[in-house]
């Protein structure tokens, strides 16, 4: 057998930490040699997320499992996701962080695909983007259920490439020298965005010839704003605009029909609700 994908490995450091010195339950109450099945089940309708990752988990520890869905699909209540073939121990060790993934995930992807499909209803085009205000330890899955819900996953991690935000701005000066020093340093395959928060500083960052320019809690009166500024100026066309903080569901179409591109929503990922889950044995 190769070398385990790091994921895997890492999933399965979640597991030993679930486990400790033993699961002394199973252990008190099960034999080791006991085979039997199992299903996971939703209790709920959501886009469901993580499927294919804790297959492999499952397989990795020598389950055979089969798949009912694919990640990115609406499920409804009481729908079959998996069947799981392996020792009873193994399983029951396994139940809990499997569940918590795959509820963690589906809940993203199903808030993300909400998002979507509202912008896709409205007949509109801007993009919907996740931040990196993920959990911990837990960044690729949640950008990768993201991904499942029909999003965008913005940056996956600092080195994907230059986001100059306002902390940047406050040690390096003006927007202008904030990106030639970038430009300067910095491999010309990264894309350069920047934070502002005012029509000047758009103006000037869309002439600095920035890729990407997040527009940061700006009203969508704001936006319209700038955007109609950069068209005057003809500058429009040459950057990408994104919108970010104090976007929701509600003033979600509000902002969207200014004409960004992108809205980015921390929410997605910090805020969405787990999905429930269950994993029961069958006979």
């Amino acid at each position: 057998m190769g070398a385990m994908p790091p994921l895997i490995e890492k999933l399965l450091q979640y597991v030993s930490e679930d486990i400790g010195f033993g699961d002394i339950t199973t252990e008190a109450l099960v034999e080791d040699d006991i085979i039997t099945n199992a299903e996971v089940i939703s209790k709920e309708s959501c886009v469901i997320a993580g499927i294919s990752i804790i297959s492999s988990l499952f397989t990795a520890s020598g389950c055979k499992v089969k798949k009912f869905v694919k990640d990115g699909q609406w499920v409804t209540n009481k729908q079959k996701i998996l069947h799981i073939t392996g020792t009873a121990i193994t399983i029951l060790q396994l139940e809990r962080t499997s569940l918590n993934l795959i509820g963690r995930m589906s809940g993203i992807a199903t808030d993300t695909r909400t998002y979507v499909e509202k912008i896709e209803n409205a007949g509109l085009k801007t993009r919907i983007a996740s931040t990196r205000k993920t959990a911990p330890g837990l960044s690729q899955l949640d950008k990768a259920a993201v991904k499942m819900g029909g999003g965008d996953t913005h940056r996956l991690r600092l080195d994907d490439a230059i986001m100059i935000k306002d902390n940047h701005m406050k040690l390096v000066g003006s927007v202008a020298e904030a990106l030639e020093k970038a430009k300067s340093t910095v491999s010309f395959t990264k894309k350069m965005e920047i934070e502002v928060s005012s029509l000047e500083e758009a103006i000037e960052a869309a002439q600095s010839g920035v890729d990407i320019i997040m527009l940061d809690n700006m009203s969508p009166r704001q936006v319209d704003g700038v955007i109609s500024e950069l068209k005057n100026r003809g500058l429009r066309n040459s950057v990408i605009l994104e919108s970010s903080g104090r976007i929701n569901l509600e003033n979600l179409i509000d902002y969207a029909k200014t004409g960004i591109d992108v809205v980015s929503i921390g929410a997605l990922t910090h805020s969405s609700r787990s999905v429930d889950l269950s994993l029961e044995l069958v006979r």
